[in-house]
């Protein structure tokens, strides 16, 4: 039982490493900070708003996801009790 809890945490997990690899890459790619770039100077606009899409979009897609899987466990009519096997 313990081990199907794990296999359903694994998509996350697996997302979670791809997205700190893209990272790792693009730190190393990019060694100059986004709003430092030419292309940021000439267009601060655009690059503020690039900027606040990388801050902001994971977090709010992290909690959807939260909130989505929240939803499916209460339509589901399982309590948390008994879905650790407590009485």
């Amino acid at each position: 039982m313990a081990a199907a809890k794990w296999w359903q945490l694994a998509p996350a997990w697996g997302v979670a490493l791809v997205m700190s690899g893209l990272l790792v890459w693009a730190g190393r790619h990019w060694p100059t900070p986004l709003l430092a770039q030419a292309w940021a100077q000439e267009r601060p606009d655009l690059a503020v708003v690039l900027a606040l899409a990388l801050v902001l979009l994971p977090p709010l897609g992290m909690a959807l996801w939260l909130a989505l899987q929240l939803a499916r466990h209460r339509d589901s009519g399982e309590s948390i009790d008994r879905a650790h096997g407590e009485r």
